[in-house]
């Protein structure tokens, strides 16, 4: 595993609005506001996801931020008198934002591709029309982006997968999927966090530790950070 660079945020100035609409927002509770990005799901709406979270986080209302895929959560310190006014300030901030890109590290992650926890690599070839290897190669070649942390302590969501390796979540999920495999659901990938049930397909299996509660930085990855997984052994 090669771990480089520091998390950095820098403005993008000249990143054209991801916006096709206007962004969604919602009331989840009494204290809590989701805003949903229109448009696609990419890094350009990502980056907007990651400045609001910035401004929102910084007024003086406001408990916590928590930005997910291509949306954002902000968790108020009490209910507020008007709902609709924070609404309109958090869709004001949105369509006010400048892009930002959180220059995170790069994180190499081993992968054993195949093997006994390959346990969805074959329903992916009948669905794509590629053999085992096409899958396996075209995976551990992309480059992905962390977009968010969520669903588990310190799993990553990732953004960069090819759409030919595009797998839709199973409808019903593996009773139990071993912690450590690593996963396609959809156009996202990731690397499984807890042994259990799980919808996303796994292609193989990652010896990893991924999430350290003892440590000063418990989670491995980090939104912004960059990922490339490499075959340590691929088994097919």
């Amino acid at each position: 595993m090669m771990i480089a660079t520091s998390s950095i945020l820098t403005t993008q100035a000249l990143q054209v609005h991801p916006a096709k609409g206007q962004a969604r927002v919602s009331f989840i509770g009494s204290r809590s506001i989701l805003l949903e990005a229109p448009g696609e799901f990419d890094l350009a709406a990502q980056r907007w996801i990651w400045a609001l979270s910035q401004i929102a986080g910084a007024w003086p209302d406001v408990a916590e931020v928590i930005p997910g895929m291509t949306n954002l959560l902000t968790i108020l310190k009490e209910t507020p008198e008007s709902p609709e006014a924070v609404a309109d300030r958090l869709l004001n901030a949105w369509d006010n934002a400048s892009s930002v890109d959180l220059a995170g590290k790069t994180v190499e992650i081993p992968v054993h591709y195949g093997g006994e926890y390959a346990t969805d690599l074959a329903a992916l070839c009948d669905f794509s029309g590629l053999s085992d290897r096409d899958v396996v190669r075209i995976h551990y070649e992309a480059t992905y982006r962390v977009f968010a942390l969520g669903s588990a302590p310190g799993f990553g969501y990732l953004h960069g997968l090819d759409a030919r390796i595009y797998m839709p979540r199973k409808t019903v999920p593996s009773i139990k999927m071993e912690r450590g495999c690593v996963t396609i659901g959809g156009m996202q990938t990731g690397v499984a966090m807890l042994t259990g049930p799980n919808g996303w397909n796994s292609i193989g299996y990652a010896d990893l530790q991924m999430f350290d509660p003892s440590a000063a930085t418990p989670a491995l990855l980090a939104p912004g950070d960059t990922v490339h997984f490499v075959p340590a052994r691929i088994e097919l």
